[in-house]
Protein backbone atom coordinates (compact mmCIF):
# COMPACT_ATOMS: atom_id res chain seq x y z
CA UNK A 1 0.00 0.00 0.00
CA UNK A 2 1.07 3.57 -0.57
CA UNK A 3 1.78 6.09 2.17
CA UNK A 4 -1.62 7.79 1.92
CA UNK A 5 -3.41 4.48 2.29
CA UNK A 6 -1.30 3.60 5.31
CA UNK A 7 -2.00 6.99 6.89
CA UNK A 8 -5.74 6.43 6.48
CA UNK A 9 -5.68 2.87 7.83
CA UNK A 10 -3.41 3.75 10.75
CA UNK A 11 -5.28 6.93 11.65
CA UNK A 12 -2.28 9.20 11.29
CA UNK A 13 -0.79 11.65 8.84
CA UNK A 14 1.59 11.23 5.96
CA UNK A 15 3.87 13.68 7.71
CA UNK A 16 3.97 11.46 10.82
CA UNK A 17 4.79 8.41 8.71
CA UNK A 18 7.65 10.24 7.04
CA UNK A 19 8.91 11.28 10.48
CA UNK A 20 8.75 7.66 11.70
CA UNK A 21 10.75 6.61 8.65
CA UNK A 22 13.29 9.41 9.23
CA UNK A 23 13.67 8.24 12.83
CA UNK A 24 14.33 4.67 11.72
CA UNK A 25 11.04 3.32 13.06
CA UNK A 26 9.55 2.34 9.69
CA UNK A 27 11.34 0.83 6.72
CA UNK A 28 9.20 1.01 3.59
CA UNK A 29 10.18 -0.53 0.30
CA UNK A 30 10.60 1.81 -2.63
CA UNK A 31 8.85 1.21 -5.92
CA UNK A 32 10.79 1.88 -9.14
CA UNK A 33 9.10 5.29 -9.31
CA UNK A 34 10.38 6.12 -5.81
CA UNK A 35 7.02 5.79 -4.05
CA UNK A 36 7.01 4.24 -0.61
CA UNK A 37 5.33 0.84 -0.39
CA UNK A 38 4.14 -0.69 2.88
CA UNK A 39 2.95 -4.14 3.93
CA UNK A 40 -0.35 -4.59 5.72
CA UNK A 41 1.62 -5.41 8.90
CA UNK A 42 2.88 -1.82 8.96
CA UNK A 43 -0.55 -0.68 10.19
CA UNK A 44 0.07 -2.54 13.48
CA UNK A 45 3.61 -1.16 13.68
CA UNK A 46 2.33 2.41 13.32
CA UNK A 47 -0.33 1.75 15.96
CA UNK A 48 2.37 0.50 18.33
CA UNK A 49 4.61 3.48 17.60
CA UNK A 50 1.77 5.89 18.31
CA UNK A 51 0.93 4.09 21.57
CA UNK A 52 4.54 4.07 22.75
CA UNK A 53 4.99 7.75 21.93
CA UNK A 54 1.78 8.52 23.85
CA UNK A 55 3.09 6.87 27.02
CA UNK A 56 6.18 9.06 27.00
CA UNK A 57 8.79 7.09 25.10
CA UNK A 58 10.96 8.85 22.55
CA UNK A 59 11.66 7.72 19.01
CA UNK A 60 15.14 6.72 20.21
CA UNK A 61 13.54 4.55 22.89
CA UNK A 62 11.15 2.98 20.40
CA UNK A 63 13.92 2.26 17.91
CA UNK A 64 15.38 -0.26 20.38
CA UNK A 65 12.15 -2.27 20.23
CA UNK A 66 12.98 -3.34 16.67
CA UNK A 67 11.04 -6.47 15.72
CA UNK A 68 8.98 -6.17 18.90
CA UNK A 69 6.93 -3.53 17.08
CA UNK A 70 5.39 -6.28 14.96
CA UNK A 71 3.62 -7.75 18.03
CA UNK A 72 0.78 -6.19 19.99
CA UNK A 73 2.20 -3.92 22.73
CA UNK A 74 -1.01 -2.73 24.41
CA UNK A 75 -0.75 -5.47 27.04
CA UNK A 76 2.75 -4.48 28.11
CA UNK A 77 6.34 -5.04 27.05
CA UNK A 78 6.70 -7.71 24.43
CA UNK A 79 10.42 -8.31 24.72
CA UNK A 80 13.16 -7.85 27.33
CA UNK A 81 14.59 -4.81 25.53
CA UNK A 82 11.27 -3.00 25.75
CA UNK A 83 10.96 -3.64 29.49
CA UNK A 84 14.43 -2.20 30.07
CA UNK A 85 13.65 0.89 27.99
CA UNK A 86 10.37 1.50 29.82
CA UNK A 87 12.05 1.04 33.21
CA UNK A 88 14.78 3.52 32.26
CA UNK A 89 12.23 6.09 31.03
CA UNK A 90 10.17 5.65 34.23
CA UNK A 91 13.25 6.29 36.35
CA UNK A 92 13.95 9.47 34.40
CA UNK A 93 10.36 10.66 34.86
CA UNK A 94 10.48 9.93 38.60
CA UNK A 95 13.72 11.92 38.89
CA UNK A 96 12.10 14.88 37.11
CA UNK A 97 9.08 14.69 39.41
CA UNK A 98 11.36 14.70 42.47
CA UNK A 99 13.23 17.74 41.14
CA UNK A 100 9.94 19.54 40.45
CA UNK A 101 8.73 18.72 43.98
CA UNK A 102 11.81 20.53 45.33
CA UNK A 103 11.12 23.53 43.11
CA UNK A 104 7.46 23.58 44.19
CA UNK A 105 8.44 23.53 47.85
CA UNK A 106 10.86 26.42 47.34
CA UNK A 107 8.28 28.44 45.43
CA UNK A 108 5.64 27.77 48.07
CA UNK A 109 8.05 28.88 50.78
CA UNK A 110 8.99 32.03 48.86
CA UNK A 111 5.32 32.89 48.28
CA UNK A 112 4.51 32.33 51.93
CA UNK A 113 7.34 34.68 52.96
CA UNK A 114 6.25 37.25 50.37
CA UNK A 115 2.77 37.32 51.90
CA UNK A 116 4.29 37.67 55.35
CA UNK A 117 2.73 34.50 56.72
Amino acid sequence: MLIGELADKAGTTIRALRYYEQQGLLHPRRAPNGYRSYDESTVAQVSNIKLLLSIGLTSNDIRTFGPCLDAEVTDGPVCPASARVIARRLTAVEEKIAALDVVRARLTEALTKAHGK
